[in-house]
C-alpha cells in the first residue's frame, strides 16, 4: 500500500473504530477502549506547510521552502542597546565555590544497600552535576552574548576600537572551549567512578575527579573573568537612540567641546587643559523648547591620516559613520589648544568632504581670546597663497558663530541655532523613515 492510499483509507475510518475495539466474551459483547491514537491532524498540518515535487520518482521538499526556514533561522541585525541586554556575569571563583557546594550535597539513589553500589552511585550523581553546574552558566553566557556580525555596525566599532580587535571574540572562543573541556572530563571521570569495584575504589575516583575538574576550572577560568569585564565595559557604553536627533560635537583636541557640551545639555564631561581629555563618546541630553534631542561628546582629531590614527579618534569617525548626527564643529584659533589654526583647517576641510551629507553647524570658541591679527605658529608657512587658509586663520569658516563660555558671549545665538540644527535633523530622520518604510510595504 502506497503511503498517500494509506493516509486516505485511514481518513475515512469512522471514528469508533478508532477508539474502541470489540471483545466477545461467554456473555455477550462488549465495547472495549483501545489505547491508539493517530495523529491526523499533524499529517495535514505537515501536508498544508511542506510541499514536494518529484525528482526521478522520489518525494523531495521544495527548495523554496527550505529558502524559507533559514531565513527565519538566520538572526536579525540588532538595532542599538545590545550591550544593555548583556547578562550578568559571576567571577569564576564564585561559579566553581558555588558549583562545588551544591554537588557536594547530591546523595546516592535511596535504596541501594550494597555500599559500593551505593557510594559509586553517589560518585557518578555528584561529578555529574559538578560538570552541569559549572557548563550550565558557561552555555548561558556564549548564547546571550550577541555575535559581533549581528550588531549595529556603530556598536560593532565600539566593540573593536574599545577592547581591540578580536579579543571579543577571542574570549567566547575560550569560554566555549573551557565549557566543552569541562563537559568531557566530567564525563569521563563519571564514568570511571560509575564502574568501581569497591568502596574505596569509587571514593578515590570521585576524589580525583572533583580534584581534576577544579584544577580545569582554576587554570582557564581567567576566560570568565575576562568576560565579567568585557560586559562591563560594554555596559557603560552610552546608549543612542536612532530615531532621536543628535548632536555631535567634533574638533581637534582641547578646542572646548566639552565645555559647551556643559553648556548645551546634561552631559558633564571632565574638563582640562590637555589634549584628549575625552577618552570615550560622552553622552548627554538637550531639552530646547520642550523637545528633548541628544548631544554626544567625541575625542579630538589630529592631522594625519587614518592608519595612523589612535582608537580614540576612530571612535569619533565611527559616530559620524554609523550614526545620523548632526555635526557642531569647533575650532579654536586663540592657539590654546597646541593645535595651529593651519593644522585645524587642513582637518576641518579633509572632514567636511567626508561627512558632507551631514547637517552642519561650525563654532569659534574662545572668542575672547582672539586677537586682531591671527595667531602664526612657528611650523606655518606665513607666505601662504591660500586665500581659505588665511581668511580661516583670522575668522574661521563662513558662517562661523563665535563664542566663549568662560564670558558667556554668544551662547544664547549658540542655543538657536542649535534648536533650527536639531529640529531640521529630526525631519531628515522622518523622511529617511519614511522611504524605508515605502520600500518595506510598497503599495
Amino acid at each position: 500500500m502506497s503511503g498517500t492510499s494509506g493516509l486516505l483509507q485511514l481518513c475515512q475510518v469512522p471514528s469508533s473504530s478508532l477508539f474502541f475495539g470489540h471483545s466477545k466474551l461467554s456473555k455477550g459483547l462488549y465495547l472495549v477502549p483501545v489505547h491508539v491514537m493517530y495523529p491526523m491532524s499533524c499529517f495535514c498540518k505537515q501536508m498544508q506547510t511542506t510541499t514536494y515535487a518529484i525528482v526521478k520518482g522520489s518525494y523531495v521538499s521544495n527548495p523554496q521552502n527550505q529558502q524559507g526556514n533559514k531565513e527565519k533561522l538566520t538572526p536579525k541585525v540588532e538595532n542599538v542597546g545590545a550591550f544593555q541586554k548583556l547578562p550578568m556575569v559571576m567571577p569564576s571563583v564564585d561559579i566553581l565555590h558555588s558549583a562545588l557546594r551544591k554537588a557536594k550535597r547530591v546523595s546516592p539513589t535511596k535504596g541501594i544497600a550494597n555500599a559500593a553500589k551505593r557510594e559509586r552511585n553517589k560518585g557518578a550523581k555528584q561529578l555529574d552535576a559538578l560538570m552541569k553546574e559549572l557548563a550550565v552558566p558557561l552555555r548561558t553566557y556564549k548564547e546571550n552574548f550577541p555575535n559581533k556580525k549581528y550588531l549595529h555596525p556603530y556598536e560593532r566599532s565600539l566593540i573593536e576600537l574599545t577592547l581591540g580587535d578580536g579579543n571579543y571574540e577571542d574570549v567566547l572562543g575560550k569560554l566555549e572551549a573551557l565549557r566543552k573541556k569541562v563537559v568531557s572530563v566530567g564525563k569521563e571521570h563519571a564514568s570511571l567512578c560509575a564502574k568501581s569495584l569497591s568502596k574505596r575504589e569509587a571514593e578515590e575516583r570521585l576524589n580525583e575527579g572533583l580534584k581534576r575538574i577544579e584544577e580545569i576550572f582554576d587554570g582557564d577560568g581567567k576566560a570568565v573573568d575576562d568576560l565579567l569585564n568585557i560586559a562591563k565595559t560594554l555596559r557603560a557604553m552610552p546608549v543612542v537612540d536612532l530615531e532621536t536627533p543628535t548632536l555631535c560635537l567634533v574638533g581637534a583636541p582641547n578646542v572646548g567641546k566639552s565645555s559647551l557640551v556643559r553648556v548645551l545639555s546634561t552631559g558633564k564631561p571632565e574638563i582640562c587643559n590637555y589634549p584628549f581629555t575625552t577618552r570615550g563618546i560622552l553622552m548627554g541630553h538637550i531639552n530646547l523648547s520642550y523637545q528633548n534631542f541628544q548631544v554626544t561628546d567625541t575625542p579630538g582629531i589630529l592631522r594625519r591620516s587614518d592608519e595612523e590614527r589612535n582608537n580614540l579618534e576612530k571612535l569619533t569617525l565611527a559616530v559620524l559613520t554609523h550614526l545620523p548626527t548632526a555635526v557642531l564643529y569647533v575650532h579654536d584659533l586663540s592657539g590654546e589648544c597646541g593645535m595651529s589654526p593651519s593644522d585645524q583647517f587642513v582637518i576641518y576641510e579633509e572632514m567636511r568632504e567626508r561627512f558632507s551629507s551631514h547637517i552642519w553647524l561650525d563654532v569659534v570658541s574662545k572668542c575672547d581670546l582672539l586677537q586682531a591679527s591671527p595667531v602664526i605658529f612657528a611650523t606655518d608657512d606665513c607666505n601662504v597663497d591660500n586665500f581659505e587658509l588665511v581668511r580661516y586663520r583670522k575668522m574661521g569658516p563662513d558662517g562661523a558663530l563665535n563664542v566663549s563660555v568662560k564670558n558667556e558671549i554668544g551662547l544664547h545665538e549658540l542655543k538657536k541655532r542649535v534648536y533650527e540644527l536639531l529640529v531640521s535633523q529630526s525631519e531628515r530622520i522622518k523622511n529617511q523613515k519614511s522611504k524605508e518604510e515605502e520600500l518595506e510595504n510598497p503599495s
